[in-house]
């Protein structure tokens, strides 16, 4: 049975917006006196707000993390996710004591190393070979420990030629190669990795995707992740935390608080209006008014079965002068795993603007998705595909709820999510 080895209770942290302190000379003191010489609650804590960015708040004090309550065990690989704003980052500072809780505790039981972002820990001035062996350092290494760690951890981050040189002249890229090298490589019990690695290029991202997991399964050790790219996360994690507003929305299995997730990130109803806040790129040329999606029926609705069609209805408005245009759309699962993605073109249909705003239908005739939480993606670009116009991420949510007239035997997930059901005949 794995031990624990992070015990966080009652974990909250609170920040002031605007101004530091309370106003006024008096109340600092009194803030002072009543929670300093008398130990009691700080009386204007009490008037903190959960950290709804999306909303106007009344108070000056918001909870970044509220009532936070986890046990990590040994070994274990947990994913953090949560949409900007939810109070990740916050959690990952606490944990690694870059800042203290606000109320609550925590309890570690190992060294932690820690990559939060891009330079963490490291003195400019220093060369990368002096940086390893001051994070070492740090770590409570000897310097017989750091030497015997020194060559796998320079052939790892792959700056071999600049390890002498002061880090300041590093690129963002070669001081995140070096410094994930450093935290992955030393004797550390627990690892925790913040979206960093995202400025690393492709090829060395797989790579401590792999080291991380190395870490967790073949080493024992402990990692927490935090990122937005769901495939990464589902890929090294076995165990999930939702955060949202700084309130943990889901924690268990990696798979079901990515469900969570993606109904929380997704539209929750079968129609969506597009607006300035919707989180959309490109040039917006052609830019998307609405979206819908129906059923073989044209009800509007988010839950289908295996054998439904599923309709999906756009409004795009012209703000320039295109005459032609392309638009693509994609389902994804909840993990961001892409399943469909096919384009106008495909079905030898070109759309030509002839008025200011446009609607058009898409019909998927006898979907043969698995049960789960599907996102749609919808974008518009020129014909070439070159130029992007508007391209909408996560734009509508929907389900597949059972079999409809099938019935759906249960399979292991590897077994894939379409549902195929082939003719068969005797010749």
């Amino acid at each position: 049975m794995n031990k624990p080895v992070i015990l966080v209770e009652n974990l909250s942290k609170a920040y002031q917006i605007g101004q530091i302190g309370t106003g006024t000379i008096s109340r600092d003191l009194e803030r002072f006196w009543i929670t300093k010489i008398l130990g009691k609650e700080d009386p204007f804590l009490k008037i903190g707000e959960t950290n709804d960015r999306s909303i106007k708040g009344e108070s000056d004090i918001v909870w970044s993390l509220k009532d936070i309550n986890f046990e990590i065990n040994e070994g274990d690989a947990v994913g953090i996710i949560g949409k900007n704003g939810a109070g990740k980052s916050t959690l990952l500072k606490l944990l690694s004591r870059v800042t203290s809780p606000t109320t609550g505790e925590i309890r570690v039981k190992g060294r932690i190393a820690s990559l939060l972002e891009v330079g963490t820990g490291f003195h400019p001035e220093l060369s990368g070979r002096e940086n390893i062996y001051l994070n070492g350092a740090i770590l409570g290494m000897r310097k017989k420990e750091i030497t015997r760690k020194l060559d796998e951890i320079i052939d790892f981050s792959g700056v071999e030629r600049y390890i002498d040189t002061p880090v300041k002249r590093y690129s963002s890229g070669m001081y995140v190669r070096l410094a994930f090298a450093v935290a992955a490589h030393l004797e550390s019990e627990i690892l925790i990795v913040d979206e960093v690695l995202a400025v690393g290029d492709a090829e060395f991202q797989k790579k401590c995707l792999g080291k991380m997991g190395d870490i967790s399964k073949g080493e024992g050790r402990t990692v927490l992740f935090v990122s937005h790219n769901m495939a990464a996360v589902k890929g090294l994690c076995q165990k999930g935390i939702l955060l949202e507003n700084g309130l943990i929305k889901s924690i268990g299995d990696i798979n079901s608080v990515m469900n969570s997730y993606t109904i929380t990130t997704s539209s929750k109803v079968s129609k969506v209006f597009f607006n300035e806040n919707t989180k959309r790129t490109g040039s917006k040329n052609l830019e998307f008014l609405s979206l819908e999606i129906s059923n073989h029926k044209h009800n509007l609705t988010q839950e289908f079965s295996i054998g439904d069609d599923l309709n999906i209805r756009f409004r795009i408005k012209n703000n320039s002068n295109e005459i032609k245009s392309e638009v693509g759309i994609q389902i994804k699962t909840a993990d961001d795993m892409p399943i469909y993605h096919f384009i106008a073109g495909d079905s030898n249909y070109i759309l030509n603007h002839t008025t200011k705003e446009e609607e058009y239908l898409v019909s998927l005739k006898d979907i043969r998705l698995y049960p789960g939480n599907y996102v749609i993606r919808i974008a518009s670009t020129n014909t070439t595909g070159h130029q992007i116009f508007d391209d909408i991420e996560n734009a509508i949510f929907f389900q597949i709820i059972d079999g409809g007239s099938y019935t759906i035997r249960r399979l292991p997930k590897s077994m894939g999510l379409l549902f195929l059901n082939p003719e068969w005949q005797k010749l």
